[in-house]
């Protein structure tokens, strides 16, 4: 199998495209989910989060919501609100978010290279949240929660991806509650798709900017069935949509915790002082550039910068702000050692903005809040060429892909 190939996609009947998207399965709590579909049957949460169509105390990992998902899934089928392609085909997909644009490529990517390692992780997986995917793509025989895939800007992709756009107005033009607007065409010509395929062809590797529970479990769904069936097709790729680096956007991933790790005020700040230098601020502190951190505390924003006597790390994932901050703050002082598990500590994405932490600190739930400065795409795919991991919750990704736009069926 290609890097890439087209399928036949699993998509909203002409018109219904509004009715369908919906946000990312993984970016909504449950209650967050019951709210959005209220007076929306055919929204796609009734399949991505179908434990909103069973009572409140649901356990969201239960047998009966992966058996409600399907149940929903068929009958937006019978009712003809879910249509399938004729023949496989590309999708051209684009987003927009005010001046933001950025227009990528519906797959089906190759699990062979993703087993391989040509399609680059730079994330550990929680068996949990393997686990609810491959149960929830069993279910439906279907994947329905695309991976967010970045390849190295090519001109000749990015030329190809605008001429289809081009030439034609867009199938699917909505704009979701959140102002994103999500435009779709499909790619029908032979000649295109198969210049397409051998343009991704020619690319060293993909990387994975966020999806890396669904690209394994899709990995581990194939290779359960190809045991029985070692020539099916749908077993060979998983449901993905490519974007050229230069277009992607990343905002801050910030950090709250707790307690200050039984200091008082003045003991922590003091603290602080041996490898940041210190600053109160006037205003909210959205750092600058690397190096810089904002934090909140007792009410008063401070901007740390890192001191000029600790050494610029060599390893990629040593020199991330993510990783700077765990290793002369988050560890040696607040006591943080295991970030991915530790219930003191708590994330918030940079969509949420610098409100999102003043708030939550305000009302006495965190003692401190930490803002960063962006990951870079250049940082997250040299820390995937040397097969490296990130540390958790480094990158936050906007605009977020909807989910019911385009699904693969096996």
């Amino acid at each position: 199998m290609s890097l890439i190939q087209p399928f036949a996609g699993l998509r909203p009947a002409p018109g219904r495209a509004a009715e369908v998207a919906a946000p990312p399965y993984d970016v909504l709590n449950t209650a967050e989910a019951r709210r959005l579909v209220e007076g929306r049957p055919w929204s796609f949460l009734h399949i991505s989060r179908a434990e909103v169509d069973l009572p409140e105390d649901t356990d969201p990992y239960a047998p009966e919501v992966y058996a409600k998902a399907h149940e929903n899934l068929e009958r937006m089928l019978a009712e003809g609100v879910l249509v399938r392609d004729p023949e496989p085909y590309y999708y051209v997909y684009r987003l927009i978010r005010g001046e933001h644009v950025q227009t990528g490529l519906v797959v089906s990517a190759s699990i062979a290279d993703y087993d391989a390692g040509r399609i680059k992780k730079h994330e550990f997986t929680r068996p949990s949240k393997e686990d609810d995917r491959v149960r929830q793509i069993q279910a439906l025989d279907a994947q329905t929660g695309p991976v967010l895939l970045v390849h190295r800007a090519t001109p000749d992709i990015d030329r190809t991806l605008a001429a289809v756009a081009a030439d034609q107005p867009p199938e699917v033009d909505i704009t979701a509650a959140d102002g994103v607007r999500h435009q779709l065409w499909p790619v029908v010509g032979r000649g295109v798709i198969e210049h397409l395929t051998q343009a991704f062809e020619r690319l060293d590797s993909l990387y994975i900017a966020d999806g890396h529970h669904r690209s394994a479990a899709a990995s581990r769904v194939a290779a359960s069935r190809r045991c029985g069936d070692s020539d099916a097709e749908t077993h060979q790729g998983f449901l993905a949509v490519v974007f050229p680096h230069d277009q992607m956007r990343i905002l801050d991933y910030n950090r709250l915790v707790r307690d200050l790790n039984d200091l008082d005020v003045g003991s922590f700040l003091e603290r602080l002082a041996a490898c940041f230098v210190v600053e109160s601020s006037a205003a909210p502190v959205a750092p600058e550039r690397p190096g810089v951190f904002g934090m909140y505390l007792q009410g008063v924003w401070y901007r740390l910068t890192l001191s000029d006597a600790i050494p610029p790390a060599a390893d990629p994932v040593a020199a991330l702000d993510v990783s700077r901050l765990q290793e002369h703050l988050l560890g040696p002082i607040l006591g943080i050692q295991d970030p991915r598990r530790d219930e003191r500590i708590d994330f918030v994405g940079g969509i949420r903005g610098l409100d999102g932490l003043t708030a939550r600190v305000d009302s006495g739930e965190m003692a401190v809040a930490f803002a960063l400065h962006p990951t870079r795409l250049e940082e997250l795919m040299a820390v995937a060429d040397r097969g490296e991991v990130m540390p958790p919750k480094s990158t936050w990704f906007e605009p977020k892909l909807a989910d019911g736009l385009v699904s693969l069926v096996l």
